[in-house]
């Protein structure tokens, strides 16, 4: 039976809650002179931060299931404003146009959100767990911004690819992706104190600190 954490819950309940508060933020595009990238961008690179977590203390094998609680959690959310965007509004309520532009996602942006979500969340968890077992639990900096630097590349290639091509003009399309990008990885950097601190406590009070030797990484794996 696989053990119970004290803080394994809350870790949780952060990752799922940046990741769907970010999905619906990146509605927008935002311009802040040199960096133009879409609204998610400010909040989302903490969910990278919360899985380098998980899978630096847990294990990859406990993040994989955060991570698929995480991209239904997203699914879900997404079903749901689909649906009830596409429901008669009330007759003395003129606010649907607004719904729409907001919160009316296009297939596009919900399978761009999702498959780039799952491909960039599972190589940064595999790439943290093996270069765990390569540094023998050494130099941590390098395990979070080495497997975010990949993660994230990964993430927000297919996203913007996905969601904005033939929407946006190319110039754009470019922009917004490096500027993403280097927005992302710049946030795992800073972050990087913080990130130390929270590791080292969870380790201390969960007694726990795991080396993800002989897993299985594959991310449809129920074991």
């Amino acid at each position: 039976m696989d053990r119970s954490f004290k803080h394994l819950g809350t870790i949780s309940v952060f990752f799922v809650s940046v990741l769907l508060i970010s999905n619906i933020a990146s509605t927008k595009i935002v311009d802040f002179g040199w960096f133009t990238f879409d609204g998610g961008t400010l909040l989302f690179p903490l969910s990278y931060i919360f899985a380098d977590i998980l899978t630096e203390v847990y294990g990859f094998r406990r993040s994989r299931k955060v991570i698929w609680l995480g991209f239904f959690s997203a699914l879900v959310m997404s079903l749901v404003l689909i649906i009830v965007g596409k429901l008669p509004p009330a007759a003395d309520w003129g606010n649907q146009e607004a719904y729409n532009a907001i919160l009316g996602l296009t297939p596009r942006i919900v399978i761009g959100s999702l498959l780039a979500y799952f491909c960039g969340e599972f190589v940064n968890s595999f790439v943290l767990a093996k270069m765990k077992v390569w540094t023998a639990g050494k130099r941590l900096w390098m395990r979070t911004i080495g497997s975010t630097v990949v993660g994230e590349g990964v993430d927000t290639a297919i996203f913007v690819l996905v969601a904005f091509w033939g929407v946006l003009p190319a110039p754009l399309l470019i922009t917004v992706i490096v500027s993403n990008y280097i927005f992302k990885t710049g946030v795992e950097v800073l972050f990087t104190p913080i990130t130390y601190a929270i590791v080292k406590y969870l380790k201390k009070t969960e007694n726990e600190d795991y080396y993800d030797r002989g897993t299985n990484f594959n991310p449809f794996s129920v074991r």
